[in-house]
C-alpha cells in the first residue's frame, strides 16, 4: 500500500501474563484510507485497536511481540495522550458519553490536548455540528437523556474535536437501529473524503462495514485468516458464508473450512 499511515506487524498481546489473545496480527492503514476490521465476538479486535492506541495496560494486556509503526516511528512504548497528538484517536465501544455533562461540553473535553488557541477549537466544533445537525438541536442537553445514536455521534464527534488524523472506531454499529447505523456509517464517509480523515473500524456488522471501507481484515481467534480489498470481500463465497449470512446449513469456523479446503487440495 502506498503511504502506509500505520503498519501493525506480526503483534502478540498477552493478557494477564499467560492469556494469549493477539497470535501474530499484522495489518496496514494507508494515509487516507478506511480499513475495517471484521469478524465476531472475541475474534481480538477491540484487543487490535487498544494495542495501537496503547490502551492495553489499563486491561492489564500488553503486546509481547512485533511491532507497531505510525508513520515508520515504533509507537508501542508511547502513552495515550502522545498518540493523540501525533493524531491518533480512538473511539471505544458502548458510547462513552460523560452522563452528567451537556452534549457540548462532552465534545469540548475532546479538544483538551490543542494547542491552536480557542478560535481553531470553536471552528473544529462548528464542523463537528455541520456533519452531526443533531448534536447541535442537543447541544444542552445532558447526555444522559439523549438516545444511543446521539451518544455515538456524541463520542464519535468528540474525537474529531482533537483534530484526528486517524480514528480508531471501535464497534460503532453496536446496539443501535439500522436507519442510526447507516447514518453514523455515512458520516464516516463524509469525514474520510472531505476531511481525509483515516479510519480504522472494528465492525461485527460485516456488511455495513465492507461497504462503507476500502480494505478488509477478517480475524478468528486473535489471527487473521483473510484480508483484501472490501469489493472483493464482498463477492467472496466463503465471506458470504460466514459473514454476511447468505450460507446455509450448519455453520463451522472460518478457519475449518480453509484447513479442510487446503487438506483436500493437497490430498488430491
Amino acid at each position: 500500500m502506498s503511504n502506509v499511515l500505520l503498519n501493525v506487524n506480526g503483534i502478540e498481546v498477552i493478557y494477564n501474563h499467560v492469556i494469549l489473545v493477539l497470535k501474530g496480527v499484522s495489518l496496514q492503514v494507508p494515509e487516507g484510507g478506511v480499513v475495517a476490521l471484521l469478524g465476531g465476538n472475541g475474534a481480538g479486535k477491540t484487543t487490535t485497536l487498544r494495542a495501537v492506541s496503547n490502551l492495553l495496560a489499563g486491561e492489564r494486556g500488553e503486546v509481547t511481540k512485533g511491532s507497531i509503526e505510525l508513520r515508520g516511528e515504533r509507537i508501542e512504548k508511547l502513552s495515550t495522550s502522545a498518540m493523540v497528538e501525533r493524531g491518533v484517536v480512538q473511539v471505544m465501544e458502548g458510547r462513552h458519553c460523560f452522563a452528567h455533562l451537556s452534549i457540548e461540553d462532552n465534545l469540548m473535553t475532546g479538544a483538551y490536548t490543542r494547542r491552536d488557541g480557542k478560535a481553531a477549537v470553536a471552528a473544529t466544533l462548528e464542523k463537528v455540528y455541520a456533519y452531526f445537525p443533531r448534536l447541535k438541536t442537543r447541544r444542552t442537553s445532558q447526555a444522559a437523556y439523549t438516545s444511543g445514536g446521539e451518544q455515538q455521534m456524541c463520542a464519535i464527534g468528540r474525537a474529531l474535536m482533537a483534530n484526528p488524523k486517524m480514528v480508531l472506531l471501535d464497534e460503532p454499529s453496536m446496539g443501535l437501529a439500522p436507519q442510526i447505523v447507516e447514518e453514523v456509517f455515512e458520516i464516516v464517509k463524509d469525514l474520510n473524503s472531505k476531511e481525509k480523515t483515516t479510519f480504522l473500524l472494528a465492525e461485527q456488522n460485516t456488511n455495513m462495514a465492507l461497504r462503507y471501507a476500502d480494505y478488509g481484515y477478517i480475524l478468528e481467534n486473535g489471527r487473521i485468516v483473510m484480508d483484501g480489498a472490501a469489493k472483493d470481500l464482498r463477492e467472496n463465497e466463503d465471506v458470504k458464508e460466514f459473514y454476511l449470512g447468505m450460507g446455509g446449513g450448519d455453520r463451522k469456523s472460518f478457519k475449518d473450512v480453509k484447513s479442510y479446503k487446503r487438506r483436500k487440495r493437497w490430498l488430491s
